[in-house]
């Protein structure tokens, strides 16, 4: 068995229009919007009454695609959005940017704050920004 392709990442978010609009922002594209419910996402998901809106957005090559989804129903159980980077899950998504500063500073006017420091690494400057409800984004800007 080999896997094909990443289809692409899922995130829980309580405000899903601010959280599509955070991403449209940054410079990914609204791709779909939608809905679900009924026995058969209940049964894909493990969980009875579902009720859930999402959207699908993708980074401009197209390749990069995040789910972002709010459930209605049934109730979801609270998680820490101040999350550290090395708690267990998933803690980041990385973006590779042009005009690493610009962004960082475009994000900070927006109210984002680095969770670290810009740093360089080998070929590339590194970040990481916290964005909406906790969200952490890497940030890379290759040099060169």
């Amino acid at each position: 068995m080999t896997i094909q392709r990443m289809g692409h990442v899922g995130i829980v978010v309580e405000d899903l229009a601010a959280a599509t609009a955070f991403f449209v922002e940054l410079g990914l594209e609204l791709q779909r919007k939608g809905s679900v419910e009924g026995g058969w996402v209940d049964r894909v998901v493990g969980l009875k009454g579902v009720r859930a809106d999402f959207a699908i957005v993708q980074t401009p090559d197209g390749y990069g695609h995040l789910e972002l989804t709010h459930y209605h129903a049934p109730a979801s159980p609270t998680s820490d959005p101040n999350a550290p980077a090395n708690a267990p899950g998933l803690r980041h998504v990385a973006f590779a940017v042009e005009d690493i500063n610009a962004v960082v500073a475009g994000l900070h006017d927006r109210g984002t704050e680095l969770v670290g420091e810009l740093e360089r690494f080998n070929d590339s400057y590194v970040c990481y920004v916290r964005g909406p409800e906790g969200i952490i984004l890497e940030l890379t800007e290759r040099i060169g």
